[in-house]
C-alpha cells in the first residue's frame, strides 16, 4: 500500500482532474463487489421464499433479473467515466441545474434508508452469533454494535474515494474466501431443493413479477444513482467497455451468489431474520468467521452510501463541506437503523422501502439514459453543468425532463403492486391480477416521453459549447 493509493480525497462535486483519475477497472469491480457482499442480499434471496414461491423459480428470478438490472447499472458507470462528473450533477443535463435538485434530494434521503437497512443486518446477525457464546441480546449490546459499525463507516466516508477503493481491494478477497469456506450448501439438510409454490396461478404470476421488481431487475436499478460517483476516477485512456464489464461483474456475481444462498437457507428456515438464518446453518467456531463477513458487508456497502449521500446533498446546492455533510449522514443513518431494529416486521418494512424507492428511480433512470445516450450521444458540455442556472446552457429547470419524470412516475405507479397499499396501482390490481411491471413502465414511459418532448429540452448552442470547451 503506497501513499498515492491511500490518501485523503479532497474532491467534492467538481469534475475529477485527469491527474487524479487513477482508478483501474479491477478496482471498480472490487468497489461494487464489496458493496454487495453483504447480509442484505441473504434477505433479498429469502424474500422469494417468504412470498411463497418455489426455490428454483426464486433462483431463476434472481439470475435472470440481475442479468438485466446489472446491465442498466453498469451503463450508468460509463457516464462518469466519460465525463469525470458525479451522477447527480450529470443529471443536470436532463433536468436543468436547479431541476436536478429534486432527484439529488431524493437520492440523499434514500441513502439514509439504505444505511439503516445495511446496518440492521450486522446488528441482528452479530447478536445471533454472540448469543452462541453467552453474550445476552440486550438493548445496550445492540447499541454498542450499531455505534461501532457506524463510526467506522463515517470515518471511511469522510476520508473519501481513495479510502473506499483501498478498503474494498484489501478486504473483499479475504471475505470471499471466508464465505466460500462456510457455504451452507456443504451442510446436509439445510436446503429444501424440492420446495415449490403453493400459490394459485394468478397470485403466482403476481408474486413472480413483484420479486422481479424488488430483487431482480430492481436491485441493479437501485444502484444507478451511485454509479458515476466512482467511475469518474477511472482514466480516460481506459476503454468504456472495460469500465462497463468490470462494474457489471462486480455487481452481478456477489448479488446473485448471496441471493441464491439466502433463498436456499430460507427454503428450510422459512424466515428472513438473518440471526435465525445464521443460527440454522452456522455454529461454533465457524460462526466467528461468519461474524467477520457480517461486519465487513455493511461497512463495505455503507461507506459508499455515506460518501455518495454527501455528494448528492452538495449537488442539491447545499453549501456545507463534505466533511460535515458526512457527519450529518452518519447521525441520520444511525436513527434510521434504530427504526429498522425496532420495526415489528423487517421483511415488510424492507419491501415497503424497496418498492417505494424504485418508483422514482426507474423514471429518473429512463430520463437520464435517454438524455445522455440518445439525445446527446454521450457528449456533455461539462463546464455548463456547473454554471449558474441563469447562464448554463442546460438551463434552470428543463421542463421536458421534469414532465417526462412525472409521466414515468405515474406510469410506474399504475402497474405497481407490492406490500404498500397506498402505492398499489389500479392497472396492476384490477387488470393484471397484481402483477408488478413498475420498473419497466417507469423507465420506458419516462425515456420515450423525454425524447418526444425533446424540442423543448435545452441543448448547448454552438457559441456556448465553444465557450465551455475554452
Amino acid at each position: 500500500m503506497t501513499d498515492t493509493e491511500l490518501r485523503a480525497d479532497i474532491h467534492s462535486i467538481e469534475p475529477i482532474p485527469d491527474a487524479d483519475r487513477d482508478s483501474s477497472g479491477p478496482q471498480q469491480m472490487w468497489i461494487w463487489a464489496g458493496a454487495n457482499i453483504a447480509p442484505v442480499n441473504w434477505a433479498l434471496g429469502a424474500l422469494g421464499i417468504i412470498l411463497k414461491l418455489g426455490l428454483m423459480e426464486t433462483i431463476a428470478v434472481i439470475v435472470l433479473g440481475n442479468i438485466v438490472g446489472c446491465a442498466i447499472f453498469a451503463t450508468f458507470t460509463v457516464m462518469g467515466h466519460k465525463t469525470g462528473v458525479n451522477q447527480m450533477v450529470l443529471s443536470r443535463s436532463a433536468f436543468g441545474v436547479r431541476g436536478a435538485y429534486l432527484p439529488s434530494i431524493l437520492m440523499f434521503l434514500m441513502t439514509l434508508g439504505w444505511i439503516g437497512v445495511n446496518t440492521y443486518f450486522p446488528v441482528k446477525v452479530s447478536m445471533g452469533i454472540l448469543g452462541q457464546f453467552g453474550v445476552p441480546d440486550t438493548w445496550l449490546v445492540e447499541m454498542i454494535v450499531i455505534t461501532l459499525v457506524m463510526a467506522v463507516q463515517v470515518m471511511i466516508g469522510v476520508y473519501g474515494f481513495y479510502a473506499i477503493r483501498t478498503f474494498e481491494k484489501y478486504t473483499v478477497p479475504p471475505t470471499i474466501a471466508i464465505m466460500m469456506s462456510v457455504l451452507a450448501w456443504t451442510r446436509p439438510g439445510v436446503v429444501n431443493w424440492n420446495l415449490t409454490t403453493s400459490l394459485p396461478p394468478g397470485a403466482h404470476l403476481a408474486m413472480l413479477t413483484m420479486l422481479m421488481t424488488a430483487i431482480g431487475v430492481g436491485w441493479g436499478i437501485s444502484w444507478v444513482t451511485w454509479a458515476s460517483d466512482y467511475s469518474r476516477f477511472v482514466p480516460r485512456s481506459t476503454p468504456s467497455k472495460a469500465v462497463f464489464w468490470y462494474s457489471y461483474v462486480g455487481m452481478f456475481v456477489p448479488t446473485v451468489w448471496l441471493g441464491i444462498l439466502g433463498a436456499t437457507i430460507a427454503s428450510t428456515t422459512l424466515d428472513t431474520d438473518p440471526a435465525k438464518m445464521v443460527s440454522a446453518v452456522f455454529g461454533g467456531p465457524v460462526s466467528i468467521l461468519v461474524l467477520l463477513m457480517v461486519l465487513h458487508g455493511p461497512i463495505a456497502t455503507n461507506i459508499l452510501n455515506v460518501y455518495s449521500a454527501a455528494l448528492a446533498a452538495l449537488s442539491a446546492g447545499l453549501k456545507l463541506s463534505r466533511f460535515w455533510l458526512t457527519v450529518i449522514v452518519g447521525v441520520a443513518g444511525y436513527l434510521v437503523t434504530l427504526y429498522f431494529i425496532f420495526a415489528p416486521s423487517f421483511a415488510k418494512a424492507f419491501d415497503h422501502w424497496m418498492i417505494s424507492l424504485l418508483l422514482w428511480m426507474s423514471p429518473w433512470a429512463g430520463v437520464v439514459l435517454a438524455d445522455f445516450f440518445i439525445k446527446r450521444k454521450g457528449k456533455i458540455e461539462v463546464a455548463e453543468l456547473y454554471r449558474s442556472p441563469e447562464s448554463s446552457a442546460y438551463g434552470d429547470i428543463n421542463w421536458a425532463g421534469m414532465i417526462a419524470f412525472f409521466a414515468g412516475l405515474v406510469a410506474g405507479w399504475l402497474v405497481q403492486d407490492g406490500l404498500v397499499s397506498a402505492l398499489q396501482g389500479p392497472i396492476s390490481i384490477y387488470l393484471l391480477g397484481g402483477a408488478d411491471l413498475s420498473w419497466l413502465f417507469g423507465i420506458g414511459v419516462a425515456g420515450l416521453a423525454y425524447l418526444g418532448l425533446g424540442k423543448f429540452a435545452t441543448s448547448p448552442t454552438p457559441a456556448v459549447a465553444s465557450r465551455a470547451g475554452s
